[in-house]
């Protein structure tokens, strides 16, 4: 299994990853605000749905990866420390956009916010992205099976995630209001925001390659 202090530091950038604007969030906090709560929820649970997705096709590639080409991290590890940079950039970037400029959606019936949801998450290249590049740099197969590994991670962040989309989807109004009257905490915040992840990325880009 992962190391406490490995998946500990996964969560964080998993939690990171999960506040900053995208295409999941916007979507929910537009159809919570247009179309209500449980609207909202239904939405999430799709998003779920594409959370798991995911997590199983990056577990599944992951073990053949590690399995045909180990040196392959170095690349991985590569690519997610410039994806946090990215993202870092993305948050504060000047005229960077608020997730909570929501957009005017019209009312759709339960089965189609599901696949709005799940649609909006398994074609979103923030989250395969997060998954090709983050997952390698917390894997080794010195800890035991990969596959096990890649799915204990997905679901940390299939959890942290939800939980905070569930916090934005029940108090999408309130939220909305409090930052449209908070410009200033609204952009500290995004720096906050960007500090983080940039140093979750210098960590990452100095990383040992993990051997079995």
């Amino acid at each position: 299994m992962v190391p406490l202090n490995d998946w500990l530091l996964f969560a964080a950038a998993a939690l990171f990853v999960a506040v900053t604007p995208g295409p999941n969030m916007v979507y929910l906090l537009s159809r919570s605000l247009c179309q209500g709560r449980r609207a909202g929820v239904i939405s999430l649970l799709g998003v779920v749905v594409g959370f798991l997705a995911h997590m199983f096709a990056a577990a599944v590639g992951l073990t053949a990866l590690f399995m045909a080409v180990p040196l392959a991290y170095e690349l991985l590890k590569w690519a997610g420390a410039a994806y946090l940079l990215y993202l870092a950039w993305q948050a504060v970037k000047p005229g960077a956009r608020s997730p909570f400029e929501a957009q005017d959606l019209p009312a759709d019936p339960p089965r189609k916010l599901f696949l709005m949801g799940f649609f909006t998450n398994l074609l979103n290249p923030k989250i395969a992205v997060f998954y090709l590049s983050i997952f390698p740099q917390f894997v080794s197969p010195a800890h035991g099976s990969v596959f096990a590994q890649s799915v204990q991670l997905g679901l940390t962040q299939i959890v942290v995630s939800f939980c905070v989309n569930l916090s934005i989807v029940l108090s999408a109004a309130t939220l909305a209001l409090w930052f449209a009257r908070s410009p200033r905490w609204l952009a500290a915040q995004r720096y906050v925001m960007g500090t983080v992840l940039a140093a979750l990325a210098v960590r990452l880009a100095m990383e040992q390659r993990r051997t079995a």
